[in-house]
């Protein structure tokens, strides 16, 4: 029996000491006066970001909009210290080499992604535009205490533009190279004394980075709308009320992967798996040959931009979202209640074309979330406390199959059939209460303390299919573009459920010599919730992070920075997510031990007024310290084999290697996916002013990241070498800054790193499958602001 009473006794005693003397050293409308000072909400309370001890970019609003970050993924052109990639429609974010590369619907995020506090989880739904922001948060680290559920690698927390209390409108129309039109823009009106409400809105279309020679058509296009109404209230002294509704829908041609198909004549490891240069015998005390390709090099021959579709042609994705979320904060002097809360619908209907000769169709695809946090804030002289509770309850509903076109090489029908065929229900509820208060022992020293207690239910039933086959004289069966009408008798009919707790906690020291110095040091865990997948269950994760770094300002009035971070991560049971056959899909392996340690520099200088040069260098060394996994094989002959031949997978629980047992593969040594060594950045600013006529700003951005692999075995092709990426552009002002015109061009060199990779057996194919990350773009923007 868990002892969850004496758990919340615990943690209230912990966050419930409520000091009744409120004094602030600095109003919040004083720091937003000075140019110099970055005011964010991290730690649930307004704060300059130099005076915050976690590891933070910001980046505002003007600053995304000028660098056309429309969504997620186009968020890591600003902040490149996050991983942020696509693989088809799914959307997976990595930072410090902690990130989710799974497809499994119980699967969750190991960053916790928020919206104005409205907390959100599927990579499906991740996809929604992004629009009308005032800034963006990214919190480096665990974020146990205070963000909690799934927050084991850090949290991204996007802040929308609230009504002021006067008339205002803004928007800009861009143009640019793929035809890309993009327009956003707001107006605000004021309702008296008490508020405002805002309409806001985006529209973005553009064709397709990818062209397919064999069918003469691109994929990866976009068209994309959303729109939000908004409405803030101060109606009483002390009371404010934050409320929007939003709307986004999205229509796209998915992008298609790029591939070997390693059945096509030719490409077959051949006997003893030395037909074809790197292929390895993974098992040779087995019967039979099984071959991995972890040296081939076939990525160095593909064109990253123009590629062969596969048979089944291009696939479409129509992702409709709706959302409603608010906020109610009431300050009765000694203390601030604040209610945040938000609702969710997600309908994503997809038909995937994947090789050789695939369609993976979601007929039906519903996400329903809400998430709800009551929190309560205090400060004195002596304390700044918070405490609170929070739940989030998730519903999903999902119907899809993979549909393998005719002629099969394999007995599903002279019209194809699905080798899979699927339906998830899974809920997931979570619910915690938390409390961190932070203790001045004087005015240099500050103790820092917080707990969270979580606990984490998820239920399920799975109702798999194999071999489905329907409707045999309809045309659209034989392209995969119907669902079966009778699947027929499921191979499983699973009920699955999962329930794991955990206190997190965070103990830490900030040390402040003088007014621009802050040193702080902190040891703070983190939790994910475990799981299930169509083959067993899987175990939470948990983090124990150290971290210590300095944030100094210098300069006349700080317009000078320099931060510095140092973390060390011990992770015990990471979750690893691997696709073995398409009659399984996605599988989760606990890997027993995973080190992650890094170092972070940032600094910004104003070289004059009209000058400014920032950097930033991050380096991370992540490494599996033990990893029992299965591998994906191509099976070339034996009894080993699966009788169709050419897949199969190599895993035995049996660690003796003697003849007819397999060893289970070990990947300890290999690094997570999508985590480059190094990442470092040179941005300078130059503002040529003009006078009466206003002014020019000419601005370089350039990202160097060192080499990573897209997957977990750290194959040859699977890797992406080093690589660097650099934005300019020229934005013309008056002198009243009522409009804008700006000239850019994005990647300049032209570079298309991996975004996806992946070696897959699906029924009798041996695939290798690559995405690739956005060409060189350019184009102009027009800008209003009155």
């Amino acid at each position: 029996m868990k002892s969850n009473g004496f758990k919340f006794l615990l943690l209230c005693g912990a966050g419930c000491i409520v000091p009744f003397s409120a004094a602030l050293a600095q109003s919040e409308a004083d720091e937003a006066a000075d140019p110099n000072v970055i005011i964010v909400t991290a730690q649930n309370r307004s704060q300059n970001v130099q005076d915050v001890p976690i590891a933070i970019n910001v980046v505002s609003g003007e600053a995304l909009k000028a660098s056309g970050v429309t969504d997620l993924v186009s968020l890591q052109r600003v902040a490149p210290v996050v991983q942020i990639v696509n693989d088809t429609v799914l959307t997976r974010v990595t930072v410090r080499g902690i990130g989710s590369n799974s497809n499994d619907e119980a699967q969750d995020q190991a960053i916790a992604i928020n919206i104005d506090g409205e907390y959100i989880n599927r990579p499906t739904v991740l996809n929604a535009a992004l629009f009308d922001l005032d800034r963006v948060e990214v919190l480096r680290g665990p974020q146990g205490t205070l963000y909690g559920r799934n927050a084991t690698g850090g949290a991204v927390n996007f802040i929308t533009r609230k009504p002021g209390s006067e008339f205002a409108a803004n928007g800009s129309l861009s143009y640019g190279n793929f035809n890309h039109v993009i327009a956003e823009g707001g107006v605000t009106v004021p309702l008296g004394d008490i508020g405002g409400i805002r309409a806001s809105g985006i529209y973005s279309d553009r064709d397709g980075y990818n062209y397919h020679p064999n069918i003469d058509k691109r994929s990866g296009d976009d068209n994309t709308w959303g729109g939000r109404l908004s409405l803030r209230l101060e109606p009483v002294s002390g009371l404010k009320i934050n409320a929007a509704v939003e709307r986004v829908e999205q229509d796209i041609v998915v992008p298609a992967q790029a591939f070997m198909n390693f059945n096509a004549a030719g490409n077959s490891p051949g006997a003893g798996c030395a037909a074809n240069p790197g292929w390895v015998e993974i098992a040779p005390a087995v019967p039979g040959t099984q071959c991995i390709p972890a040296l081939t090099n076939n990525l160095a021959n593909v064109d990253r931009s123009t590629y062969n579709a596969p048979a089944s042609g291009l696939g479409s994705n129509d992702l409709k979202s709706t959302a409603v979320r608010g906020s109610i904060a009431y300050d009765f002097g000694a203390a601030t209640v604040t209610y945040t809360g938000g609702f969710r619908e997600t309908d994503a209907l997809s038909a995937l074309g994947l090789s050789p000769a695939y369609r993976f169709n979601t007929f039906v695809g519903n996400t329903k979330t809400h998430s709800h946090e009551l929190r309560l804030n205090g400060e004195s002289d002596l304390l700044v406390w918070q405490t609170g509770a929070f739940y989030f309850n998730e519903k999903l509903d999902v119907e899809r199959g993979l549909f393998r076109l005719p002629p099969p090489p394999f007995l599903l029908g002279a019209n194809g059939g699905y080798v899979n065929y699927f339906f998830r229900n899974v809920e997931s509820r979570s619910w915690a209460v938390f409390g961190q208060t932070d203790v001045k022992l004087s005015d240099q020293f500050t103790i820092v303390a917080g707990l969270r207690y979580t606990d984490d239910k998820r239920s399920a039933r799975y109702r798999d299919h194999g071999g489905a086959i329907a409707n045999p004289s309809n045309p659209l069966f034989n392209t995969g573009n119907v669902r079966p009408t009778n699947p027929g008798t499921p191979l499983r009919n699973l009920t699955l459920g999962s329930e794991a707790d955990k206190l997190t906690w965070l103990a830490g020291v900030n040390f402040k010599p003088d007014a621009d110095t802050l040193i702080y040091g902190k040891v703070s865990t983190g939790f994910k919730a475990g799981g299930f997948d169509s083959v067993g269950q899987y175990a939470p994760e948990t983090n124990t992070a150290y971290e210590a770094g300095l944030k100094k300002n210098f300069g006349a009035s700080s317009q000078h920075t320099f931060n510095l971070a140092g973390f060390y991560y011990d992770y015990k049971d990471l979750q690893v997510g691997v696709l073995l056959d398409t009659t399984k899909g996605s599988q989760i392996f606990n890997a027993g031990k995973a080190r992650i340690w890094g170092v972070e520099a940032e600094a910004v200088i104003k070289l004059s007024d009209n000058d400014t040069f920032s950097a930033t260098a991050n380096y991370v060394n992540a490494e599996y310290k033990q990893l029992l996994t299965a591998i994906p094989v191509f099976c070339v002959s034996g009894s080993g084999c699966r009788p169709s031949g050419g897949n199969g997978e190599l895993t035995v629980g049996n660690l003796e290697t003697t003849p007819g047992v397999v060893t289970q593969p070990n990947l300890a040594g290999n690094t997570p996916p999508m985590t480059p060594e190094w990442t470092i950045t040179l941005a300078y600013d130059k503002v040529i002013p003009l006078g009466d006529m206003g002014s020019l700003t000419a601005s370089v951005f350039s990202t160097f990241k060192s080499a990573y692999f897209g997957d977990v075995f750290n194959y040859r092709d699977s890797k992406q070498t080093a690589f660097t990426q650099t934005d300019l552009s020229l934005t013309y002002a008056p002198e009243n800054k009522r409009f804008s015109l700006q000239g850019f061009v994005r990647n300049i060199e032209n570079t298309r790193p991996l975004t996806y990779a992946g070696f897959t057996v699906a029924g009798p194919d041996d695939i290798y499958n690559w995405q690739f990350a956005a060409p060189r773009t350019y184009g102009v923007r027009l800008s209003v602001d009155f």
